[in-house]
């Protein structure tokens, strides 16, 4: 099977954010592959080993994101794309990301796509189903299960609490929810050999697109930390002491009754 991996560069999880002048400052930062994409990446691995084929794990972003295609190259996929947009996009939103992979992806003969289910900075989810409409084949998202028979693929999703099965066909593009599976750490041997594996970088112009073709449908307007949260007041006396202030404090300075 031709399976790809769309991963994306992020913040590690217990990275503190700062914002300076409506920007996020990412100097000292430590990056990580985003949390949903190893799921993608482990998924990708397991049915390539069980079906085989080539797993080829795919990254839009900078220079510094070879670190986490790396890792996943160490994890078990057997090669990967990193499609440089640093020097030639100055603002990208979903949209930007979408259309550069399902341009890149178009001639690619992938069977099967996978992608996080959403990315831990932005949330949107937007990216992998964008991808699919673009290719014009068939997707799900938030998977927890699949299952390939020949051109068939049963699928399991996550609905709130719940699960819907669902059958389908390839080529198609899933995205993988918490759950999914466990992804393995890369082993010592993982890392020495993913050295050796093939890291292509491209841009924008070696996919015959400028920066008008992929230009943001969205503009930030101010980014901004939330307000700090007042400490908490605890309080003190009897309890029909404490239940009169409480109820003086939610009528005079919340105004909730």
């Amino acid at each position: 099977m031709n399976i790809y991996v769309l991963l994306k560069r992020t913040f590690d999880t217990e990275e503190k954010i700062s914002v300076k002048n409506g920007a996020i400052q990412e100097d000292g930062a430590e990056f990580i592959i985003n949390p949903y994409d190893e799921y993608a990446v482990e998924e990708a691995i397991q049915i390539r080993d069980d079906k085989g084929g080539e797993v080829t794990v795919v990254s839009v972003g900078c220079e510094e994101a070879e670190k986490q295609l790396r890792t996943a190259l160490a994890m078990g996929a057997d090669r990967a794309v990193l499609i440089n947009i640093e020097d030639d996009i100055e603002e990208s939103d979903q949209y930007t990301t979408a259309a550069i992979l399902a341009e890149y992806l178009k001639d690619k003969g992938a069977d099967l796509i996978i992608a996080g289910n959403v990315a831990i900075d932005g949330g949107s989810g937007q990216v992998g189903p964008r991808v699919a409409d673009q290719l014009g084949i068939p997707y799900v998202t938030t998977i927890t299960g699949i299952e390939i028979d020949g051109e068939t693929v049963t699928v399991i999703r996550d609905v709130e609490g719940d699960s819907e099965k669902i059958q389908t066909t390839l080529p198609l593009l899933v995205t993988a929810q918490q759950g999914l599976n466990d992804p393995r750490y890369p082993s010592l041997p993982g890392i020495m050999k993913a050295r050796k594996k093939p890291l292509d970088e491209l841009e924008l112009d070696d996919l015959n697109l400028d920066e008008e073709d992929v230009q943001a449908k969205t503009e930030t307007i101010d980014i901004f930390l939330p307000p700090q949260k007042a400490a908490g007041r605890i309080l003190k006396g009897d309890l029909s002491d404490q239940v009169k202030e409480l109820i003086h404090a939610l009528h005079t300075e919340t105004k909730v009754i």
